[in-house]
């Protein structure tokens, strides 16, 4: 090969893996903040970001059904959420004065969702006047995703969400009965009442409201955002969160909490 061509060569290979690096640091990313309402819930509108996992199935059409009483399910818990969006949104929560409220939702084998629900918590240290999360469980990679979820659900019962949710998102390893017994262990969180709790209801209606919001918001994967009253899809920069953090304190975000 001669010298041309082994200099273009390496300049179009310095060229993509500077442009790999470069989409991989959302907040090098130049952004602009365009807002677009939502017909509905009405009150909210949305802020495409960049990229997600699950939101496209290659054997869409191929799964089972689902059987009438799962439908009767989901429908049940649509018609919850909708009632009081911001309720469900925004659970566990009691924003200050001046506190934005945000509702993440993520899952555990989601990269980009590893990446931002690290960077979220940092924020929330950092800006506790500023803005306060609430973490939804949106399993959608399988059934790995699934009993992630349920576990770290049934972790917050006995007060070790937070402890549970950071080791899975940090963990190389996929859940299995065996790995979740041995995090029970490190966090001297009890076992069988973590299994109990797995199977409980109240796990299933948490998660099965979860995912209606995400039908409300017709999220197509994770991570996905609700920002005081605006949505946002799709892995965002800390700037941009920042920008719409001052905006909803500037605007009053809970005005979409009286007319959804």
């Amino acid at each position: 090969m001669d010298k041309k061509k082994r200099s273009t060569l390496i300049t179009l290979g310095t060229v993509a893996l500077g442009y790999a690096a470069f989409r991989t640091i959302p907040s090098l990313i130049p952004e602009k903040l365009v807002l677009e309402p939502l017909n509905s819930p009405t009150g909210f509108r949305k802020y495409v970001a960049g990229e997600t996992s699950g939101g496209f199935d290659l054997f869409v059409g191929l799964d089972t059904p689902d059987s009438p009483e799962v439908l009767a399910r989901k429908e049940a818990a649509l018609e919850r959420v909708t009632k009081n969006i911001c309720a469900s949104l925004y659970r566990d929560l009691s924003p200050a004065n001046g506190q934005v409220p945000m509702a993440s939702f993520s899952d555990y084998y989601c990269p980009f969702c590893r990446v931002q629900t690290k960077r979220l918590g940092e924020m929330v240290d950092t800006m506790p006047d500023a803005v306060s999360v609430a973490w939804h469980e949106l399993p959608l990679l399988g059934d790995n995703s699934n009993l992630a979820a349920k576990a770290a659900l049934a972790a917050k019962r006995q007060g070790a969400y937070v402890a549970f949710h950071d080791r899975l998102m940090k963990s190389p390893f996929v859940a299995s009965d065996e790995y979740l017994q041995r995090l029970s262990k490190d966090l001297n969180v009890n076992f069988d009442q973590l299994n109990a709790d797995m199977l409980s209801d109240e796990i299933a209606t948490e998660l099965e409201e979860s995912a209606a919001l995400a039908r409300v918001f017709a999220f197509v994967g994770t991570p996905a955002l609700v920002i005081g009253r605006t949505v946002v899809q799709g892995q965002v920069s800390d700037n941009m969160i920042r920008e719409i953090i001052a905006l909803e304190r500037e605007e009053g975000w809970d005005a979409a909490c009286t007319s959804a």
